[in-house]
């Protein structure tokens, strides 16, 4: 390496200031850029586990993490009237809650309070025109200024703008038929520390998740094909939103009041991104940006995590750039179409439409949840935290 190379990241959520912790390490000089005035701390549960559980090890950062738990014990299936039909503690083998769960929020603080010192951050600032040659990346950031970078790499999430820069339509998003509004609510005297799912007709689903800051987060999703609600403002897609919930029963009342003033909602369209290629001369792509596979698969955060530090590895290794993209597309392409298939019926069969789809969903949690199944689970399965590679090599970079 005859010079620091100069890497730019656009996105300082997860798969950004991972790769950037990496990269630093590995004595590049490295610039994340991020459209907020600050880091954005809101968002949902998410959990680290396989992979990405053995990568956060290597980083030094497992036990702050698990400090940070959500505090969740497990998962029960409710009826309309708050019935307990079915129950997964955390501790199971067919688990619904991560030894690791944690909000985004604080993953995202972690993070970041990891990489700062060895990392640049620039926040209020985003990208707003790529242009390469042979040497450089040559990047137009949002108030004017204009600076060179060796290579740039997208890790700004599912709707990148940056993505759009470097490879314009190319990359598929392949629409689920699914919604997804989420926000954090009050916590009453009927929350527990359980996270309680409810099924209704009508293709509709409400999960309410205990956290750590004496908050509940909420979650409501329901299927629709209508693409149109994407483009609706904030203040159209709450009274969409309100609308799916209307008769739906059991925290509908709670859900739709406490939507009306909250500014912390967040609503979208489950989407999966497709890219035939990750990497376009020095620019390239990771994480959701790259290859979201949807929050229906709970790997999200592993994808972006072991991405990050093979991406950044490979780099380490190779002194061509080509020869490192080229490295780490053959060790991650196999991963990641394997984390995107769905199986059968998902989302369409825990939404069922019908109050006799409703009677199933919460009959068949019932039966997964009996003793007898989880004594058999247990012969099958192993402890999260004895898994550490997800069916894909992590190797030893350093």
């Amino acid at each position: 390496m005859n010079h620091k190379k100069k890497v730019l990241i656009s996105g300082a959520s997860i798969a950004g200031p991972t790769l950037g912790f990496w990269l630093a390490k590995y004595g590049f000089e490295v610039t994340i850029v991020e459209r907020s005035k600050a880091l954005r701390l809101g968002g949902q549960n998410l959990d680290v586990r396989g992979a990405g559980r053995a990568i956060v090890r290597m980083m030094g950062i497992e036990k702050q993490i698990l400090a940070a738990n959500t505090g969740e014990i497990g998962l029960q299936f409710v009826n309309r009237n708050n019935e307990v039909k079915a129950e997964f503690p955390s501790e199971g083998s067919n688990s619904f809650t991560s030894e690791a769960e944690i909000l985004r929020g604080d993953l995202v603080s972690i993070l970041y309070d990891c990489t700062k010192n060895d990392v640049k951050y620039v926040f209020g600032k985003y990208i707003t025109a790529i242009n390469q040659d042979p040497d450089k990346v040559e990047v137009t950031f949002s108030n004017d200024e204009i600076e060179e970078f060796d290579l740039m790499i997208a890790a700004d999430g599912v709707r990148s703008t940056t993505r759009k820069l470097i490879f314009g339509e190319e990359p598929e998003s392949k629409f689920m038929g699914l919604y997804n509004a989420w926000y954090t609510i009050p916590k009453i005297e009927s929350d527990t520390q359980w996270a309680r799912w409810y099924t209704a007709p009508k293709s509709r689903v409400m999960l309410l998740r205990p956290d750590n800051h004496g908050t509940v987060r909420a979650s409501f999703s329901f299927l629709s094909d209508d693409k149109s609600y994407l483009n609706q403002s904030d203040s159209e897609q709450k009274k969409i939103i309100q609308a799916k919930l209307r008769g739906a029963g059991w925290e509908e009342e709670r859900l739709m009041k406490e939507i009306e003033d909250n500014k912390d909602v967040y609503f979208d369209g489950i989407s999966q991104i497709h890219a035939p290629r990750w990497f376009d001369g020095r620019a390239g792509m990771i994480g959701d940006a790259a290859y979201c596979p949807t929050p229906l698969t709970g790997m999200g955060t592993t994808l972006a995590m072991v991405g990050a530090y093979l991406l950044a590895g490979e780099l380490s290794r190779h002194d061509q750039y080509e020869d490192a993209f080229l490295a780490y597309e053959k060790r991650m392409r196999p991963f990641v179409e394997k984390v995107q298939k769905l199986p059968p019926g998902v989302p369409w069969l825990a939404h069922p439409k019908s109050k006799f789809g409703v009677s199933v969903v919460n009959t068949v949690a019932a039966i997964l949840a009996s003793k007898p199944i989880k004594a058999i689970s247990k012969i099958f399965t192993h402890k999260e935290k004895d898994v550490t590679k997800d069916d894909i090599e992590l190797p030893e970079y350093l």
